[in-house]
């Protein structure tokens, strides 16, 4: 409990954030202790949060970021967010998909919170360029929104990514479809703040 506590209250986990602490037997059976005691939620096999709790509504609902990142730490796999959700992070929609989607060099698995699905899906290396980066958000994002929007994503993220970000994805963008790639190399080479809007 003291581990959930020191991440803060909405952190999502699984048994494997445990085990340099004790043996998995001794982790599951403290876990479900706790679920039973009302401490922490199980939201599905393998996966607990500590739920942020709102005075009206009760118990809400964890980030779904925070449930693919923890799915993907229990297999040692990488994880980022793919198609509308991608272009929803990057201000380019307004439409909230209800399905979230990430993309994984892991097993594919869908949780089912409520109403919200969270699917990650397993992808080939060549659908995963840069993941958990805002770089890759941005590929996503491209790949999702077509050829047809590419000049309002290159706007949109040369001016949102760092410079740290922008070097990843100089870096990334040999590896992208050959039609991604001059805006791409836009977006890496723009200074923030240097294009026209």
């Amino acid at each position: 409990m003291k581990r959930a506590r020191s991440r803060g209250r909405g952190s999502v986990f699984t048994p494997s954030d445990f085990l340099n602490v004790a043996g998995r037997a001794s982790v599951d059976q403290a876990l479900s202790r706790l679920v039973k005691s009302g401490k922490l939620r199980r939201l599905a096999q393998g996966l607990y949060d500590f739920p942020k709790v709102h005075p009206k509504l009760g118990p809400l609902s964890p980030a779904p970021d925070d449930v693919a990142r923890a799915m993907a730490r229990e297999t040692g796999s990488r994880v980022q967010i793919a198609g509308a959700q991608a272009a929803n992070a990057l201000g380019l929609s307004t439409q909230v998909p209800a399905r979230n989607t990430y993309l994984t060099d892991g097993p594919s698995r869908r949780v089912v919170l409520g109403k919200r699905v969270i699917d990650v899906r397993h992808a080939s290396p060549k659908h995963l360029i840069a993941p958990g980066s805002a770089a890759g958000t941005v590929v996503q994002a491209l790949r999702h929104m077509g050829s047809v929007r590419a000049a309002d994503i290159v706007q949109i993220a040369a001016n949102r990514l760092s410079a740290s970000d922008k070097k990843t994805l100089a870096t990334a963008a040999v590896q992208a479809p050959a039609w991604m790639r001059p805006a791409l190399v836009l977006i890496a080479n723009t200074r923030t703040g240097t294009v026209d809007g």
